[in-house]
This record gives structure tokens, C-alpha cells and sequence, in this order.
């Protein structure tokens, strides 16, 4: 049952970081190739190394589902773009912020299937979530999201002590996934709408 949730949550974040990738392809003009490359780097990225750090099969390769899922939602963006002259940019960080929950939650789940301590599974999580839209705004040239100042990176690690906390209370899968989800998604908003920081160094 939880293989078959995990499985879910997955797809639903290739689809979501699929669609960001083809925004921001959107917005930079690129041509037929480079929407199908940018969607797929932001899409399954973070997975693929996250797969390779673990030492476990890439999960594209093995479930060529996951290649499906980013090339129909890359479609299905393109058609919605053609229809519409305004470029949603707002909606490319939003659906960022969710991508950047799935993820984290996907990344966090695989690694503690496999026997991983906790703390390697919330690192997990972390890169899940971020690598991929680290390579998309490389690619693009932008400076990344992860290093633009806003919470990033670091909502991936509260939402993953989120879940630490509620797996250590022995409270059922589901609880935990949610938990994650929701603080990552959350404080990501937040952090978009009132531009929460983590400052180390002093403003001059």
C-alpha cells in the first residue's frame, strides 16, 4: 500500500517539476529540444542522483512511467502556453514549491526503504527536491532558487524533521508523508510571499 502511495507521490512530482521546467523554457523561447531538456533535467534530476548516491537503479530506467509523465506534462503545458500570451511566472514558482515537497517526501521514503538512517534520508530528500531545479536555472543561466536567499533548501530539511518527528512517535506512514509535505510546501509559499531569509552574513 505504501509502495503504491510513495509510487503516486513520484509521479506526481516528475509531472509537477515537468511543468516548471516548461515554464522556464517558456520564458527563455527555446525550441522543441530544449523544452523536452529542460523538463526532463528538472523533472527526474534530483532523482537520478539521488538513485546513484544510494547505489540503486535509476528510477526512469526501471519505470519508463516516469518518462511518460514528463513528456505529457511538458505537452499538455505547451498546448495550455499556446492559448494564453501571458507568461505565468508566479505559477512557475508555485509549482516549484510543490515539486520541491513531492520530492523531498519521494527522497526521504526511498532512502529509509533501503535501511538508510534518518538523517541520510533527510539529505536525501534535500537533493531529491532541489538538484533538479538547480540544473534547470544552471542551464538557463539564472541564478538558482536554492541560492537566491529565500528558504529553499531549507524547508526540505523542516519538513524532513517534521517527518523524523513523527516516525520516532511511531505514528502511521501516512502521517509522516503528510507532515513532510505540508511544512515543505508551506514554508516554501511563505518564504515566497513574505520573503523569509536565513541571514548569516551582516547587511551593510
Amino acid at each position: 500500500m505504501i509502495e503504491n502511495w510513495v509510487h503516486a507521490l513520484n509521479l506526481a512530482g516528475v509531472a509537477v517539476c515537468a511543468i516548471s521546467g516548461t515554464l522556464m523554457a517558456y520564458q527563455k523561447r527555446m525550441d522543441g529540444f530544449g523544452v523536452v531538456l529542460l523538463a526532463s533535467a528538472t523533472a527526474i534530476g534530483g532523482g537520478t542522483l539521488r538513485d546513484m548516491m544510494l547505489d540503486l537503479p535509476v528510477f526512469w530506467i526501471e519505470d519508463t512511467d516516469y518518462l511518460y509523465v514528463t513528456f505529457a506534462a511538458a505537452f499538455i503545458t505547451i498546448i495550455w502556453l499556446r492559448l494564453t500570451s501571458m507568461f505565468p511566472y508566479h505559477y512557475l514558482l508555485v509549482a516549484d514549491a510543490f515539486g520541491l515537497g513531492l520530492f523531498n517526501v519521494v527522497g526521504i521514503e526511498k532512502a529509509l526503504s533501503i535501511g538508510s538512517g534518518m538523517a541520510v534520508a533527510i539529505a536525501m530528500g534535500t537533493i531529491t527536491g532541489v538538484f533538479g531545479g538547480l540544473t534547470r536555472d544552471v542551464i538557463c543561466r539564472e541564478v538558482p532558487l536554492v541560492l537566491n536567499g529565500e528558504l529553499y533548501a531549507i524547508t526540505c530539511i523542516v519538513g524532513g524533521a517534521a517527518y523524523a518527528l513523527l516516525y520516532y512517535l511511531n505514528l502511521p506512514d501516512t502521517w509522516c508523508v503528510t507532515a513532510a509535505l505540508a511544512t515543505t510546501v508551506i514554508l516554501r509559499l511563505g518564504a515566497m510571499r513574505w520573503h523569509w531569509e536565513l541571514p548569516v552574513f551582516k547587511s551593510e
